[in-house]
């Protein structure tokens, strides 16, 4: 058997996310089929990390096994990327790696980014790829929240009831806002996050950002580890999964 690792770019606007589900068109699953069509192997495509619906992906990371070797990577690439024509996904890149290869637990550093624009004027061209906030946000106080996040800690409060992670102690290594021009853009790296913690943090610092909290209504919600005194989270589709590092 080879293992192969690719990095994928999608819209997440119409998929039920990356994982197989039954109640609608799946990431994994497109991808599965093609890779079933073109390689005659049935194989199981895993990715670096579970994509909610709405969610899109710059780099998604996914490796694959299969009993046939890969002899020309821009054919097969081109080839792929054919079949997928009807779906808005485009595999970027393929690398053979060693069997002991997996893109969710080899992985080192992710990174996400979310987007949002601040303007009075209804979107054209970025229409369910931004959350679109009409009321000017003060982006330095959010700057300031965003680096109370920073390094290591319990982040409870940001965390899905449905999560499954192990324990809520993560390590954020960067947690950065910067604006340019009307479009107010988060960064977020860590070795691996919590189901909807980088939603949960855009949607409490935005809470800051409108004045509907102080820097220490922020803390406190921060520190109390209670999902209960989350912000609502940010909505999907301003979410992008940027980078996986290996």
């Amino acid at each position: 058997m080879f293992t192969y690792q690719i990095r994928v770019e999608y819209l997440g606007t119409n998929f039920v996310g990356w994982q197989i589900q039954r109640n609608g068109l799946s990431v994994q699953g497109v991808l599965e089929k093609v890779l079933h069509k073109f390689l005659n192997d049935k194989v199981r495509v895993i990715g670096s990390g579970r994509t909610d619906a709405g969610v899109h992906a710059s780099e998604q990371s996914a490796h694959f096994k299969t009993k046939n070797k890969i002899i020309n990577k821009n054919m097969f690439i081109n080839s792929l990327n054919f079949f997928l024509r009807k779906y808005p996904i485009s595999v970027l890149s393929i690398v053979k790696r060693s069997n002991k290869f997996h893109a969710r637990h080899s992985a080192n550093e992710r990174t996400y980014k979310y987007f949002i624009v601040n303007r009075r004027s209804s979107l054209v061209l970025e229409k369910n790829k931004a959350w679109h906030i009409k009321k000017k946000l003060d982006v330095n106080i959010m700057k300031k929240g965003a680096d109370i996040l920073k390094g290591t800690h319990n982040f409870s409060t940001f965390r899905a009831s449905s999560c499954q992670a192990k324990s809520p102690i993560k390590t954020l290594k960067k947690a950065m806002v910067k604006k340019s021009k009307n479009k107010i853009i988060f960064t977020f790296k860590s070795k691996s996050f919590l189901q909807q913690q980088v939603r949960s943090m855009v949607g409490s610092l935005k809470y800051l950002g409108e004045g509907k909290w102080n820097i220490n209504d922020f803390k406190k919600a921060f520190k109390s580890n209670k999902r209960s005194m989350c912000a609502p989270p940010a909505p999907a589709h301003g979410l992008y999964l940027y980078k996986v590092k290996y």
